[in-house]
């Protein structure tokens, strides 16, 4: 047995006090002699070898008290094989959960404040010489460093709340990277380990390390979010009415009822609504709106909700532009439909170029390429074409049939297309048409039982190998490809079995070409993300930016600048921002005094969810890995890291004995009688000791 307080142990010299007691503490005895004994009744007679006994016991159960009240605070204990050998130093890594699910309230008070207290009390259950490690979900690199027990503490209280979230193996594996040597490695996690904190996967850690999880006692709390938007076009045209979906997310356990729901676009009102959400439901809702201006735009959702407010807003932005380009590459015998049908609109801005002068320079400048009726692709198109798709770029095939079939083949499998069958000469009609398929949404308002579909009259026929990229959209009898939609890495191919000359058959003078063909152009239009998510997303993507030699990009917000790496790859410009943007809001990326773009950065919405991991959950997590496991409303923090640390206390048992040989001392001193009465005549005279 050892001691983890040894020092208390010279309190036991207070034994002598009752020793000392017992010791003078005789009892004198006087003769009192009576004269007349005519009224005494009985005569109580002591019995010296009782008394003896009693004053014995007595002594020993204060000797006793006393001793395990001194070893209680010396705090005894038994040492384990887990033991800690304080000979070889430690480093000792605090996790300090500072995520928005900490800025809420349960008896304690605050979550983080809470959290401090308890980082303390681990700091206060080690060496002064010991090494400590801060950590939070910010990730800095200052919390990259080891300090003493004071700069430590100091520290601590720079910890505020961050927008950043982290799971639970990034902060594991944070601190693992810490430890070095042949130190004793503790790491210690406070959080109120909110779902999803965990994760779903498995959860490692390095055998070497004790891993203690504290949990903080939270309370689970209602909340309405603003979860997600997204348009129904991907195109936005000026003074044109438009539709954005909303999606809201109650977590709570009770239906939100008239949650007040409003759209601003560049700090103007367009719509405004009233909203129920169910209990742990989603709800969505479309919101319309026009009047919008060319150039970027910043789209704001908000909704009123408390008592948590951080995920009541989302941050969107777009870019309405006045054209949308489309390049139409022509063979020499091919009709005039792609003409007319983008020069009806004038949004569409369509440029034309002959098969026999393409100017290749020009592919990157537009979103997307109509290959019309070409007479005889050439391998170098075939090329071009392969890098602007690998970009994210578009294009849409119809073929000649007047083609050799062997010249056809080497061109699509050139664009890892699948190659050419036959031609077949048989006139059929389209089958089957996918209205389930995005691409045909909001085309129809009303679906007829028997649909006129178009009349083919030449159509290839194709030899398929892999069909894990392909999707149907029409489709001839015996499921043969009409027309189809080919995901061909960032970019895609709209691949037709026929061209679109008269003899082909009646697809170009469809009533469902004009649609079809608008759709694919809305379809290829490039756009950014509408928004991103802060300490999730650390790369901006925009369309390729020319740079000089001595330019650079910058993002600027509100006296906010940084300047994020720049790579440019396949086409497109990529922005490295990591962790520099910590604030939810707009952020302008500039090049010199000219705005390329708008981004908008919103907090993760994984901070939502107010419920909360138990114990059972988490060990499970970590399988046969052990962890030790403190919660903060049983148990107490010092206390638990000493007897993992030291091994098994016993100090509460020796507190115990303690009472317990009080209690005895007091039943001796009330119940154990030494006197004992016995009859005498009246006639007796009698000598009472005292």
């Amino acid at each position: 047995m050892n001691f983890l307080y040894p020092g208390f142990l010279f309190a036991l010299v207070a034994v002598v006090i009752p020793v000392i007691i017992h010791l003078f503490n005789f009892r004198k005895f006087k003769k009192v002699y009576f004269s007349n004994v005519a009224f005494l009744k009985e005569v109580k007679e002591q019995n010296s070898s009782r008394e003896k006994l009693k004053n014995l016991l007595i002594l020993i159960c204060r000797i006793l008290a006393i001793t395990f009240l001194v070893l209680a605070f010396a705090r005894p204990f038994f040492s384990t094989s887990t033991t800690v050998d304080n000979s070889k130093g430690n480093i000792i890594s605090i996790y300090i959960d500072n995520s928005y699910s900490m800025d809420a309230v349960n008896k304690e008070g605050n979550l983080l404040d809470e959290a401090k207290r308890r980082a303390k009390d681990i700091v206060k259950a080690y060496q002064l010489n010991d090494r400590f490690q801060l950590l939070t979900n910010d990730f800095e690199g200052k919390h990259q460093r080891l300090l003493n027990a004071d700069e430590f503490l100091q520290a601590i209280e720079e910890v505020k709340i961050s927008s950043a979230n982290r799971a639970l193996q990034q902060v594991i594996n944070r601190q693992q990277a810490i430890f070095t040597g042949n130190s004793n490695r503790f790491s210690y996690i406070i959080s109120d380990f909110q779902t999803g904190f965990g994760g779903s996967e498995p959860l490692k850690k390095d055998n070497n390390t004790q891993l203690t999880l504290v949990k903080l006692n939270a309370n689970a709390l209602p909340n309405v979010s603003v979860d997600s938007v997204w348009f129904l076009s991907p195109v936005h045209q000026p003074n044109v009415s438009e539709k954005i979906v909303v999606r809201l997310r109650n977590f709570g356990n009770e239906d939100a009822k008239n949650v007040p729901l409003t759209l601003t676009i560049n700090s103007q009102q367009k719509a405004v609504g009233s909203v129920n959400v169910a209990a742990g439901a989603a709800y969505i809702d479309t919101l319309s709106y026009s009047g919008l201006s060319l150039g970027w735009q910043k789209g704001v959702i908000n909704i009123k909700d408390f008592p948590l407010t951080f995920d009541d807003q989302l941050n969107f932005s777009f870019n309405v532009s006045a054209h949308y380009k489309v390049l139409a590459i022509n063979g020499q015998e091919t009709g005039k439909y792609i003409h007319a049908l983008f020069h009806a609109d004038p949004y569409f801005k369509l440029e034309e170029m002959s098969e026999n002068n393409i100017n290749y320079s020009m592919l990157t400048n537009y979103s997307l390429i109509v290959l019309n009726g070409l007479s005889n692709p050439s391998s170098g198109l075939a090329q071009e074409l392969k890098n602007y798709i690998g970009n994210g770029g578009s294009v849409a095939i119809f073929p000649n049939t007047k083609n050799d079939k062997i010249t056809l083949s080497a061109f699509l499998t050139a664009l890892n297309l699948p190659a050419v069958g036959n031609l077949s000469t048989e006139i059929s009609k389209v089958s089957n048409i996918e209205l389930k398929h995005p691409l045909f949404k909001d085309v129809f308002e009303t679906l007829p039982k028997n649909m006129d579909l178009p009349q083919v009259n030449r159509y290839f026929t194709f030899i398929e190998n892999n069909k894990s990229n392909k999707e149907n959209l029409l489709q001839l009898p015996a499921g043969k490809l009409f027309f189809a939609r080919y995901i061909l890495g960032a970019g895609q191919v709209f691949l037709s079995a026929t061209g679109l000359a008269n003899e082909d058959g009646n697809f170009a003078r469809h009533p469902l070409f004009v649609p079809l063909m608008y759709k694919v152009a809305f379809e290829s239009a490039s756009h950014q993300p509408l928004f991103y998510t802060i300490a999730k997303d650390h790369v901006i993507l925009l369309p390729q930016v020319k740079l000089g030699a001595n330019q650079t990009l910058k993002l600027l917000a509100n006296g906010f600048e940084v300047i994020p790496d720049v790579d440019q790859q396949q086409g497109k410009t990529s922005l490295y921002v990591a962790d520099q943007i910590s604030k939810p809001g707009f952020y302008e990326v500039k090049k010199a005094d000219s705005t390329l773009a708008i981004v908008a950065f919103n907090d993760n919405r994984a901070e939502s969810n107010m419920e909360y991991d138990d114990r059972d959950v988490l060990e499970k997590r970590f399988g046969a890995n052990p962890v030790h496991f403190i919660d903060t409303k049983t148990a107490n923090i010092s206390s638990a890291i000493a007897e993992k640390n030291n091994g098994t206390e016993i100090w509460k048992l020796c507190l115990i004995l303690s009472l317990v040989f009080l209690a005895a001392e007091i039943l001796l001193l009330r119940f154990y009688h030494t006197q004992k009465t016995i009859p005498i005549n009246r006639e007796s005279s009698l000598i009472q000791k005292k």
